[in-house]
């Protein structure tokens, strides 16, 4: 017990679905749907209880459960241990964006401060650094045990009255019994007017879920239930199946919290059962979810309503993964024996009964697996479930499955569009470059994510470029190749700030650009960054433009990801133009974090 110290099987094709639907352990990169700057204080804007002599900790947690552990870490800042006072400091860090950070050696410029423990969602991820790790300078990083803080479970996770319409809750449901709706319509339960089964997945890079799904693709293509190899993986019939699997793909997301903010937007527009129909999430999200709190920040619980839809959990009866909230205390220099001292105690702190009740008001089940007061059937979930549960394949396997994924992916066409305007040649304090310079510099090193399967274009726009145009097109959308990527290098570096900003016919005519050259076999969408608001009072009003953006049906969507750069960003607008189109807004009114933000947008596809 811990003592308060003083205070200071075998047939796995039904995980074809798995990969279709996997949709989150809520892992990815800081949610961007409107906007990335959080709502609570983060890192060093916590409240610290010890001066200059004490012992400040940094852990950076996934964002599933960040804020509950900055909450958790403010009722233990200021304890004695080894005799001096200690303060934990919570930083939010995706676990893929950690895992590749902490790979490289973690340079604080480009990552942010630097962790002396990380908690990403799954243990896979240390797994993942271990292996990478492997193959440089850096090291071991990580001890072989990490010890859970809370669990939860992945789940399938519906509109309660589809999920009804498979047979919820009495019938035990998995991957195989949602197989043949996925290649179909909701005809065949008797419900013509939801249309067909709309599915998501994650980014495997950023994103646990989309990791798993990536895994259980190969699992599904092999028909094995286990002892995944790497010569499975390279097996040309098992890519093939899985490129199959990833074609069926509506789009990709950083995290799925894009998925439930937008679902939460159509809930509250009365059409809650039309924007997706299924989407893997972690079991606490279901129920964040139906407290009308989708980000799952305790801080903004109770301020939004309940959905008039809820959705309800599946337990696959295939088998699960859990979401096991490793606490990894590293083994970097600079964590010293002090740290490690503060590290030991916050973990038993954690693992405190009144610290994992804390964790159980949030959804999450013990450490221990153990299910709380709220995983009930009211709240759309089942205690009893999941009755089985599946682990992931073995490091270097583990490390092919998710290098394969690029090549695999659903292809994409995307039209980037920069603002030019005069604003965008301001200086950027302690850069040494221009707004303009900054963007260039993000757009440039996000060209390599795309690949050759993809096409991309790239328009600049501010007012007056092209006639009466506020747009000009640099290069046309193709083919990805070495050309087209020496193509829109060029052009991206050679451009220069001038003129106004005409947000809204530019935006107005990206869309059409695209919709005009839509494939039914990619992601189609415009990644659309700007510092400035509206400035052609010639243009379409806001007022005329949102409804031009709403496609009329989901087949034929495109979407618009806005990137609100800069403080005087119109960040409320580009919101509006994204949510018109079911994508997300990007915040990077702080224009050194354009890098990050642009690689958090370019996951999407």
């Amino acid at each position: 017990m811990y003592e308060q110290p003083q205070r200071r099987r075998r047939n796995f094709a039904p995980f074809v679905i798995a990969i279709i639907l996997a949709g989150a352990l809520i892992v990815g990169l800081r949610l961007y749907v409107g906007s990335n700057e959080p709502s609570r204080p983060r890192g060093a804007e916590q409240t610290k209880a010890c001066g200059d002599g004490g012992i400040a900790l940094t852990v950076a947690a996934s964002s599933e459960k960040a804020e509950l552990l900055r909450e958790i870490a403010a009722g233990y800042n200021g304890r004695e241990v080894g005799g001096r006072c200690a303060d934990v400091v919570v930083e939010t860090k995706a676990s893929g964006g950690a895992m590749q950070a902490l790979a490289r050696g973690w340079d604080e410029r480009q990552d942010g401060p630097r962790p002396d423990v990380w908690s990403p969602a799954s243990s896979g991820w240390v797994t993942l650094l271990q292996q990478r790790a492997a193959g440089n300078d850096t090291g071991s990083l990580v001890a072989p045990d990490n010890p859970s803080i809370a669990k939860t479970p992945l789940v399938i996770a519906m509109p309660k009255p589809m999920a009804e319409a498979l047979g919820w809750p009495g019938k035990k449901l998995g991957w195989s019994d949602l197989l043949d709706l996925s290649a179909g319509s909701w005809a065949k339960y008797d419900h013509p007017e939801w249309g067909r089964f709309r599915l998501g997945k994650t980014n495997p890079n950023f994103s646990t879920s989309g990791l798993n799904a990536t895994v259980g693709a190969y699992f599904a293509a092999t028909g094995l239930s286990g002892d995944l190899s790497e010569k499975n993986v390279a097996d040309p019939k098992a890519r093939e199946f899985v490129r199959g699997v990833e074609r069926t793909i509506v789009h990709y997301g950083d995290t799925t919290l894009t998925f439930l903010s937008n679902l939460q937007r159509a809930d509250d527009a009365g059409a809650g059962l039309s924007y997706i129909s299924a989407v893997a999430v972690e079991e606490k999200s279901v129920w964040d979810y139906n407290q009308g709190n989708p980000t799952g920040d305790p801080g903004t619980l109770g301020k939004h309503g309940k959905p008039k839809v809820p959705l309800v959990a599946i337990y696959p009866k295939e088998g699960t993964l859990y979401s096991d909230n490793p606490y990894a205390v590293l083994t970097a220099p600079w964590v010293d024996d002090a740290k490690r001292k503060v590290a030991a105690d916050f973990l038993a702190y954690l693992q405190a009964p009144e610290q994992q009740n804390r964790f159980a008001d949030s959804a999450f089940r013990s450490y221990e697996g153990k299910a709380g007061k709220l995983i009930t059937k009211a709240n759309g979930l089942l205690p009893a479930g999941p009755e089985t549960t599946l682990s992931p394949p073995a490091p270097n396997v583990l490390d092919k499955v998710l290098s394969s994924w690029s090549d695999l992916r659903k292809p994409a066409n995307v039209l980037m569009v920069i603002d030019v305007s005069g604003s965008m040649g301001a200086d950027v304090p302690g850069t040494g470059g221009s707004k303009l310079d900054l963007a260039k510099q993000a757009a440039v090193n996000a060209l390599p994510q795309f690949g050759p399967h993809d096409k991309v274009g790239l328009w600049m726009f501010s007012t007056k470029r092209d006639g009466d145009k506020d747009y000009l097109e640099l290069a046309s959308m193709n083919t990805v190749n070495d050309a087209q990527r020496k193509r829109l290098k060029a052009k991206i570096n050679g451009l220069t700030p001038d003129g106004g900003t005409g947000l809204y016919d530019t935006s107005l005519a990206a869309y059409r650009h695209v919709r005009d050259r839509h494939s039914g076999d990619a992601i189609n969408a415009v990644v659309f960054l700007t510092d400035g608001k509206n400035e052609d009072t010639n243009s379409v009003s806001l007022k005329n433009l949102l409804p031009d953006l709403r496609a009329e049906s989901a087949e034929e969507s495109v979407r618009m990801f806005t990137i609100a750069y800069g403080q005087d960003a119109d960040l409320g607008v580009l919101r509006q133009i994204s949510e018109a189109t079911d994508a997300a807004a990007y915040d990077s009114r702080k224009p050194g974090s354009i890098d990050q933000v642009f690689t958090a947008v370019v996951s999407n596809f």
